[in-house]
């Protein structure tokens, strides 16, 4: 066999082997996982409860609406009403603190934060057992200088979206 030819053959496997590598690798790996438990891909999501005594109007809607626009979004599952749904997502607003954060020097309250804790119940509906349970907490920041409710609402949207995208990433996300 001639050089040449040995060369070419060499690069022929050389590159089989290189796009066998690249396209072996590129579905079965990620940053975020984006593997949801074996048969579940479509999920219910019922209208948040509120536990916490809070006086926050559309608090449970609000919660429940961007959850699953947060789902609808990432792609990886499908909503659908729990009597047709693979597995149901059950959410509890435990907890909605409003404590001052910044004090200025007359002593008034120029920023406050909102926390929020919220308990969350992942299900498969078709092997009838709880895949997980866990207590997600996050805040947001609003000025309360201008008192006005627009500001703690701002503040609680913060929170409610990241408490939201937290919840996302661990239902797509290897366990």
């Amino acid at each position: 066999m001639s050089k040449q030819r040995e060369k070419n053959i060499f690069l022929l496997l050389s590159a089989i082997i290189a796009v066998n590598l690249f396209f072996s690798g590129c579905g079965v790996y990620g940053f975020r996982g984006n593997n949801p438990p074996e048969g579940i891909r479509t999920l219910a999501i019922p209208l948040f409860e509120d536990n916490s005594g809070f006086s926050q109007a559309n608090i449970k809607e609000n919660f429940t609406e961007t959850l699953k626009n947060n789902i609808i979004n990432d792609n990886t599952f499908r909503i659908a009403d729990k009597s047709f749904a693979d597995g149901i997502v059950k959410c509890t607003i435990r907890e909605i603190r409003d404590e001052a954060l910044v004090v200025s020097g007359n002593e008034n309250v120029t920023q406050r934060k909102i926390t929020i804790l919220v308990d969350v119940e992942f299900d498969n509906l078709k092997k009838q057992k709880t895949v997980w349970r866990r207590t997600y907490s996050n805040y947001g920041e609003y000025n309360s200088s201008s008192a006005t409710f627009s500001e703690r609402e701002a503040g609680i949207n913060t929170a409610v979206n990241k408490i939201c995208e937290d919840i996302v990433n661990d239902l797509t996300s290897n366990w």
